[in-house]
């Protein structure tokens, strides 16, 4: 089973927001941070805040940060919402015909539904917070300074 181009950085997203709580962030930082593409991340940033994960403020001071504690957003969530199906073969696909001479007999289908079942219930078991921890080294291949610590 492969993500999408499209999953892959709106995890990646997700968790340099994660990291950097402290303050809001920008498209450019993170694509600067990951290498990767500006145009792609806008995409995915508007996607996510439609769906709850992000907040946006624009303006000059603008930028994104996430619209709930990383600790209540599910990895199985993130990847739900950003793949457009989970149909591993041609006869998976919503409305498919008979595409195989032996769809009608096949229990290779049923397998690999349950296959794509069961690595969602994995991902399912990990949240955002678990996916930024430990910070420190993240933090720094990012080039995202120290997190400052909170009293209350």
């Amino acid at each position: 089973m492969r993500l999408t181009v499209y999953s892959d950085y709106a995890l990646r997203l997700m968790m340099y927001l994660s990291l950097n709580r402290e303050r809001l962030s920008t498209i450019s930082e993170i694509a600067d941070a990951y290498d990767i593409s500006k145009a792609h991340l806008m995409k995915i940033t508007h996607e996510l805040g439609l769906k709850g994960f992000i907040e946006t403020v624009r303006g000059r001071q603008g930028g994104m940060r996430l619209a709930r504690d990383a600790s209540t957003i599910g990895v199985g969530e993130i990847v739900r919402a950003s793949e457009p199906d989970f149909a591993i073969v041609p006869c998976m696909e919503e409305g498919a015909e008979r595409v195989c001479a032996i769809q009608p007999a096949c229990v290779l289908k049923r397998a690999l539904a349950s296959a794509a079942a069961a690595f969602l219930d994995i991902l399912d078991e990990y949240t955002l917070a678990d996916l930024t921890k430990p910070s420190a080294p993240l933090r720094s291949l990012l080039a995202l300074p120290e997190a400052r610590l909170t009293t209350a």
